[in-house]
């Protein structure tokens, strides 16, 4: 008996998903639970289990289209005895713009949900179109050799794992496992990448006409790879190009000196070390940025603009930028005015440990009202963050560097540190986001100030 599974309601007010990889193919036989599909939300990825036992019959979506909630995405014959064939429909599509809450981060995330076999990932931002149907769980025109024709169904592996074979255009049923249990290991996919790369012969250039190369795809074939552009990266660059289309950025960049702040810190951190956690200076940035928000409270502002209203929000959610494997992820730190340090520095490390490790939940990585990105040793001498959309401003921090400054007229070596802030020059002014960024300044620079203004 045909069994027509639909896309779940995944609750939160999702209402679409993307497909971004089939684990299945018409024909392969599933047990209960068995992970299946994965889909992408504006809140998460998420892999879907099979719903019960059974042949899979029909795959009714592409990878790379989007499905409402309620649509049949996979036909399964329940009773295993029904032919398979793969289906001819097309992939549907979605064009309708989203309007949900931003996030520039990505990553992986495990929440259980009930009655399906969830393994989630952060939230990205909604999908807008379809470039149509795609080949299932094909990243690139670049194929691994196979290991000595070694071949399984159902490979174990993690979806970070599983990415990566996708970027890669690693065939996972293809990559012998080495992990604990029969799992397969990025080490295993990069194992099978380079040995695919090592086996090819080398290219035979096309020829020049001048600076351009007049070559058919055909005769470039192995001067390139092409990988369908879907999934998190296409969601972040929908989200980005709507950011940038939608506010009027402006980058306000300033220097801060920040001798006392070293000084501060590292007469806090043996005692931050005894309560088991390591000082960073991100906690001071977050109460200075806070104290700020509350001395121009435009900055913490969202202009909601189906009512044509500007949304003062009264409660401080800062969200700080972290790098991991899988993208760059924008963990929430909840009223954030209202802990001390040694709290900020104590929930910004369990964040952070939590997107690396991918076990935050969606709530976890939505509802920011500020945005704090730091490049660290890579922070180079300035930037222009993009918005995190619907915020007005957005904070950069740069690398701390020893410099020539001028004091009581001599020049000595202090360690300055430049801000990069961006801002919707919409709703604020020019002067206003360089008060903002003075206010800021004035407190890094005088760390004490910090203490006197603590509830």
């Amino acid at each position: 008996m045909a069994f027509e599974f639909k896309l779940p309601d995944i609750g939160e007010g999702v209402t679409e998903g993307e497909i971004v990889d089939w684990l299945v193919k018409a024909g392969d036989a599933v047990s209960e639970d068995d992970p299946m599909v994965e889909v992408m939300t504006d809140k998460a990825t998420v892999t879907i289990g099979a719903p019960r036992t059974g042949k899979i019959a029909e795959l009714r979506f592409g990878v790379g289209a989007v499905a409402q909630v309620g649509d049949v995405i996979v036909v399964i014959d329940a009773a295993g005895t029904s032919p398979a064939q793969p289906s001819a429909a097309p992939a549907k599509a979605s064009a309708s713009p989203d309007q949900g809450p931003a996030a520039t981060a990505v990553g992986d995330i495990r929440e259980g949900l009930p009655g399906s076999n969830f393994f989630a990932s952060p939230r990205a931002p909604k999908a807008n179109g379809d470039p149509g149907p795609q080949p299932r769980a094909i990243a690139s025109q670049t194929r691994a050799k196979p290991q000595d024709d070694y071949f399984a169904a159902k490979p174990l592996a993690t979806p970070a794992t599983r990415k990566l074979a996708r970027d890669l255009g690693i065939d996972l049923r293809r990559v012998r496992p080495s992990g604990a249990g029969g799992r397969t290991t990025k080490a295993d996919v990069n194992n099978v990448s380079r040995a695919s790369v090592a086996v090819k012969a080398a290219p035979t250039m096309p020829p020049l006409t001048g600076n351009v190369a007049v070559a058919t795809p055909a005769e470039l074939g192995d001067l390139e790879d092409r990988k369908p552009f879907i999934g998190i990266r296409r969601k972040i660059a929908q989200r980005m190009q709507m950011t940038k289309n939608t506010a009027a950025h402006f980058t306000f960049v300033e220097e801060c000196h920040v001798d006392r702040l070293m000084e501060a810190r590292a007469r806090m951190q043996p005692a931050a070390e005894a309560k088991g956690t390591k000082l960073s200076y991100l906690p001071f940035i977050v109460k200075a940025v806070c104290a700020a928000l509350e001395e121009h409270p435009v900055l913490n502002s969202a202009l909601d603009e189906a009512s044509n209203e500007l949304v003062y929000r009264r409660y401080y959610n800062i969200g700080i930028a972290a790098a991991t494997d899988a993208g760059l992820m924008v963990p929430i730190v909840e009223h954030a005015n209202r802990r001390s340090l040694l709290d900020l520095s104590i929930e910004i490390d369990r964040l952070g440990r939590g997107a690396r490790e991918g076990t935050l939940s969606p709530n976890e990585l939505s509802g920011s009202t500020f945005t704090i990105t730091s490049l660290g040793k890579q922070g180079g001498l300035f930037a222009t963050p993009i918005l995190n959309h619907p915020e007005v401003g957005i904070l950069g921090v740069h690398q701390m560097k020893q410099r020539p400054v001028v004091r009581d007229g001599e020049i000595v070596v202090g360690n300055v540190m430049l801000l990069s802030l961006s801002f919707d020059h919409r709703i604020v002014d020019g002067h206003i986001g360089a008060a903002f960024a003075y206010s800021i300044i004035e407190r890094l620079e005088n760390p004490e100030l910090m203490f006197l203004e603590m509830a």
